[in-house]
């Protein structure tokens, strides 16, 4: 059996820009997706601590320092200034369930790592 287990958080981000008329996603700058392990066009779940909704989408990465823009539809779940809850899960073996130990990234200011968990 398989269970889908967080792997990643990226905790408290600022959405720092909204943009309607790209195809869709999310940009996260590629150092905090460096740092948190995720990939380019995976799959990632965000919740939005300013309006409640949560949305499924996929990660673009971004050439600007603490950028964290939601594009096309996702433009529509938050606003430039909300604070975001990123998540990212993996599905594991059963037995390795257990042993599963999420990265947590959390941001501070202007979207910079303030501390990292594992």
């Amino acid at each position: 059996m398989l269970r889908c287990m967080l792997r990643t958080k990226i905790h408290m981000a600022t959405v720092t820009e909204s943009d309607l008329a790209y195809e869709g996603s999310i940009t996260i700058d590629e150092h905090i997706l460096k740092q948190s392990g995720i990939l380019p066009f995976e799959q990632v779940m965000i919740s939005n601590m300013n309006n409640g909704e949560r949305f499924e989408t996929y990660v673009i990465a971004g050439k600007k320092k603490g950028e964290i823009c939601l594009n096309g539809p996702t433009a529509r779940k938050g606003a430039v200034g909300d604070k975001i809850i990123i998540f990212c899960y993996s599905y594991v073996e059963d037995a390795k369930a257990k042993e599963i130990k999420p990265k947590i990234i959390f941001l501070g200011a202007k979207n910079r790592i303030t501390e990292k968990k594992k």
